[in-house]
């Protein structure tokens, strides 16, 4: 029965073959194995396919994840759960997400300055309802903040207002009409802020 089957199928392709000649033409229906969309066609025009070819890629918009390509030196405090707002994705409000797979191999690609990078790619899952992310599909850009550490309640300095001193930091403050420079001891930061811990008082 299964030499019956091959023999079958070998007779199909030399009939599709020879349908290029005018010959008969056979057309073979092919079911997705799940629920979706076309995102890409691969083969578009018609002509014999091999077994295992792709011909399209199927997904669920409504089922999406993103990928974002992290610089190893900043991936290495990045931990699977960590929560994630994605801004500048074209809607109004930004998205909220959170890390699900930190992928444990890095690649180099160049940056737009022609400088060769180590990244690493981190999965994040969306946690907004489709209809609020309405919009958003396979392959557009986004930007992620992912949040590595977090403090409640903290003294907070502007990071353009450091600089250093010696091996440790310090600001400038106003007492009296007379800058003064102060050392200040520092605890979490980011582009923007700096946590304060010692060297400063509110006000």
């Amino acid at each position: 029965r299964f030499a019956a089957q091959v023999a079958d199928h070998e007779v199909r392709v030399v009939r599709a073959s020879l349908s290029r000649e005018g010959a008969e033409t056979e057309v073979l229906s092919l079911l997705s194995p799940v629920n979706g969309v076309v995102l890409r066609v691969f083969t578009e025009s018609a002509g014999p396919v091999q077994a295992g070819q792709r011909l399209l890629e199927i997904g669920d918009p409504a089922s999406l994840e993103v990928v974002v390509d992290v610089l190893t030196t900043e991936a290495v405090a990045i931990e699977v759960g960590d929560p994630v707002e994605l801004v500048r994705w074209g809607g109004g409000e930004s998205l909220h997400g959170r890390v699900r797979v930190r992928e444990p191999s890095a690649f180099t690609t160049r940056s737009a300055l022609g400088v060769e990078e180590q990244r690493v790619s981190v999965v994040i899952e969306l946690l907004d309802p489709p209809q609020q992310r309405a919009g958003l599909a396979d392959g557009y850009r986004v930007e992620a903040r992912i949040e590595v550490d977090a403090v409640d309640d903290v003294l907070l300095v502007p990071a353009s207002a450091l600089f250093r001193e010696g091996d440790g930091w310090a600001v400038y403050t106003m007492r009296e009409g007379t800058a003064h420079k102060v050392l200040v001891e520092l605890g979490l930061e980011n582009p923007d802020f700096a946590e304060v811990r010692s060297g400063l008082a509110e006000g």
